[in-house]
C-alpha cells in the first residue's frame, strides 16, 4: 500500500470491513481496501498523528495527533465526514483506548496525563487521571474487570480502577486577586497601590478551581476520585474537607524498570507484553492485579 509520504505511526486492520487504517507523519489518516490494495478515502489531520482507534459498530474512527488534539471521523465505503473533535491535552496524544461496550474513549499523551472521555454517554465528560511522571506510551483496557492499564517512559504499568465514580476535574478561574484572602496577584497593578501591598503569585486548587495565593493553599493531598494519584496543591478550605475515605487510591503502582515504547495485552489470558528502549522485552503476569 503506498499510503503515505512519510514515516507510518500507526496501523490497523479491520476484519469484518477488509480495511487497512493508517496514520503518518504526513498528517494524513488514509484507509485502503486489504483486497484489492485501492486506497478508499483520507483525512488530513492538524499534526502528525500517533493514535488510531476504529469502532466497528458506527464505523468510527479516533486520531490523536501531535497537536493534543483527537478527532472523530464517520467512515463510508469511499468517503468520510468530521464528526467532532476533542481538546484537552496539553501536550500530544501519545495512546488511544477504545472501550467499545461502555463507549468510552482513553486519551494518553506526552502531558503524562490520561483523560477518558465519555462518548456513548454524550454528556461530553472528560475525566483526567494522573499517575505518570513522563509521557504516557500506551493505553490497554480489561473490558470484564473494568481496569485500565497505563504504561508510561517513566517505567510505570499503572492499573486503574475505572469501575468507581470518578469526578471530573474543575476548570481554572481566573481572577486578579485571590479568591480566599483578596490578596492582589502580582500583575494587579492598582490594587496594589490602592493596598499598598506587594501582588503575589497566582495559584490554583486542583479540587474547586479557584486561584488562589500561596499562603491560602500551602496543604497538599492526593484526590483519586478526580484522577490525582499523587498529592497535588489544593486550597486551605478543601484541604480540610477531604477525607481520608476520599483519599484512598483508585489505582495501583508498578516498575517495570525499563521505559516502555510499546505495550500488547492479552486479557484472555492477564499477561502483558512491553517492550523499552533498552532493546529488552518483558512478559508480566497481571492477573495477581488485574482480577
Amino acid at each position: 500500500f503506498s499510503a503515505h509520504q512519510s514515516r507510518v505511526m500507526m496501523i490497523l486492520f479491520v476484519l469484518e470491513m477488509e480495511w487497512v487504517l493508517s496514520t503518518g507523519q504526513d498528517k494524513n489518516f488514509t484507509w485502503h481496501c486489504s483486497e484489492s490494495g485501492q486506497r478508499l478515502g483520507g483525512y488530513r489531520t492538524s499534526a502528525g498523528a500517533c493514535g488510531l482507534q476504529f469502532d466497528v459498530e458506527t464505523r468510527h474512527v479516533f486520531v490523536g495527533d501531535h497537536s493534543g488534539q483527537v478527532t472523530i471521523l464517520k467512515l463510508e465505503q469511499e468517503s468520510c465526514s468530521l464528526v467532532t473533535t476533542f481538546k484537552g491535552h496539553t501536550g500530544g496524544v501519545t495512546a488511544l483506548c477504545w472501550d467499545p461496550i461502555q463507549r468510552v474513549l482513553f486519551s494518553g499523551s506526552s502531558d503524562h496525563s490520561i483523560i477518558m472521555w465519555d462518548i456513548g454517554g454524550r454528556k461530553g465528560t472528560a475525566i483526567e487521571l494522573q499517575g505518570h511522571n513522563d509521557k504516557v506510551q500506551s493505553l490497554s483496557y480489561a473490558h470484564h474487570t473494568r481496569q485500565l492499564i497505563s504504561c508510561g517512559a517513566d517505567g510505570g504499568i499503572v492499573v486503574w480502577n475505572m469501575d468507581v465514580e470518578r469526578q471530573e476535574t474543575p476548570e481554572w478561574l481566573d481572577s486578579d486577586s485571590c479568591q480566599k484572602c483578596d490578596q492582589p496577584f502580582f500583575w494587579n497593578f492598582k490594587q496594589m497601590w490602592d493596598s499598598k501591598k506587594i501582588g503575589l503569585r497566582q495559584h490554583h486548587c486542583r479540587k474547586c478551581g479557584k486561584a488562589v495565593c500561596g499562603k491560602c493553599s500551602s496543604k497538599r493531598s492526593s484526590i483519586p476520585l478526580m484522577g490525582f494519584e499523587f498529592e497535588v496543591r489544593v486550597c486551605d478550605s478543601c484541604h480540610e474537607s477531604i477525607t481520608d475515605e476520599e483519599r484512598a487510591p483508585t489505582a495501583t503502582f508498578h516498575d517495570s524498570k525499563h521505559n516502555i515504547v510499546h505495550v500488547h495485552f492479552d486479557a484472555t489470558r492477564g499477561w502483558l507484553l512491553t517492550s523499552g528502549t533498552d532493546k529488552v522485552i518483558k512478559l508480566w503476569d497481571m492477573t495477581p492485579v488485574v482480577s
